[in-house]
């Protein structure tokens, strides 16, 4: 397959989630979200190893559109789940749940890249990975919440009132993550800061900043409130960008990356939960319209970062990120409204 090729495969895997994330808030409004996460946590297992053996790009194509819809839909179903256990918990918990996406990103690929390393096929590789899925969620299966479903409510609505806005922050959100992972490597290249067999780095920086922030932002939250976490983490994930760009030498440009993924790590955690606590539309649809638009983000903002780098160069399309960002501290304010847990106010 050619990079032609490739980008239409990629296109494939990412039509699919989009798809089943716009379909998954309906399911999970009308059979809760139990249902839809067992379903499409053993399907994504099940479909898992047929991307090895796909012989065609068509083939490829089509497995890839499945198994985009169970992973997407897995993704709106754990993130509605996770609210409502949180908010069953009364404490703050969402950030805990990022990190260990974040932390099982890093295993599932550290663990094929191990196997693939001591000399085991593709096919028997993702076949261990299916198995441990299944184990996974068999384990789980009897611990999730038995939700019923939302009598009285509609089972679709178009996201609207603070509910857009909220999606369109985590579309930016996703965006600035999307941006460093496609374009930070060939940024710092590109200005000469580090080689490039080294342009993984800032990546790796920003991603393990990301996580540890995330493992400590449930605590923070608790201590400080939404409305600050969502400002004081807009402004440093801003000044990273402005180190990052400004950086005259590959140290500097670190810790850009390192504040980028400080600041972001906690965005999203406190958008999903202020999308679950609105009163305008019903939690599990506004908490599928703020993970469509937020994947639809990461989807399409890079390659719009890639159009207009083609115009003015990749180092002053870059400043589009931090100034988009800045609607996050900006818009705040909106986004958090009082709500009462337990007693106690948690703006």
């Amino acid at each position: 397959m050619d990079e032609r090729v490739l980008g239409i495969l990629l296109l494939c895997l990412g039509l699919g989630s989009l798809v089943a994330m716009l379909v998954t808030g309906m399911l999970s409004s009308r059979f809760g979200t139990r249902p839809v996460i067992v379903v499409s946590g053993f399907g994504l297992a099940a479909v898992l190893p047929f991307l090895a053996i796909a012989p065609t790009p068509l083939t490829l194509g089509m497995t890839l559109l499945l198994f985009g819809a169970t992973l997407g839909s897995l993704d709106v179903a754990m993130n509605i789940h996770a609210v409502e256990v949180e908010r069953g918990a009364g404490v703050p918990l969402l950030s805990g749940f990022h990190a260990l996406y974040s932390l099982g990103g890093f295993a599932g690929a550290a663990f094929i890249t191990l196997l693939l390393s001591a000399g085991i096929g593709p096919l028997q590789c993702v076949g261990i990975g299916s198995a441990l899925m299944i184990l996974a969620m068999l384990a789980s299966w009897p611990r999730l919440l038995r939700t019923k479903a939302a009598d009285g409510e509609p089972h679709f609505a178009l996201p609207r009132g603070v509910v857009l806005m909220i999606a369109a922050l985590a579309a930016i959100t996703f965006l600035a993550e999307g941006s460093i992972l496609d374009w930070g490597a060939l940024l710092i290249t590109g200005n000469g800061l580090v080689d490039v067999e080294q342009g993984g780095i800032g990546f790796v920086l920003f991603s393990i900043a990301m996580t540890l922030m995330r493992f400590c932002g449930d605590a923070l939250n608790a201590r400080i409130g939404d409305r600050p976490t969502l400002i004081w983490s807009g402004l440093v994930a801003i000044a990273g960008f402005v180190v990052l760009l400004l950086a005259p030498v590959a140290a500097i440009a670190m810790i850009g990356f390192v504040l980028i993924g400080l600041g972001a790590a906690n965005i999203v955690p406190v958008l999903f939960r202020r999308a679950g606590s609105q009163k305008v539309m019903p939690a599990g649809l506004a908490i599928a319209a703020v993970t469509t638009m937020g994947y639809a983000g990461i989807l399409l903002g890079p390659a719009a970062i890639g159009f207009v780098a083609e115009h003015v160069g990749l180092t002053k399309a870059f400043w589009m990120i931090p100034a988009i960002l800045a609607l996050v501290p900006l818009c705040a304010a909106i986004v958090v409204k009082t709500v009462t847990v337990r007693g106690r106010a948690s703006a």
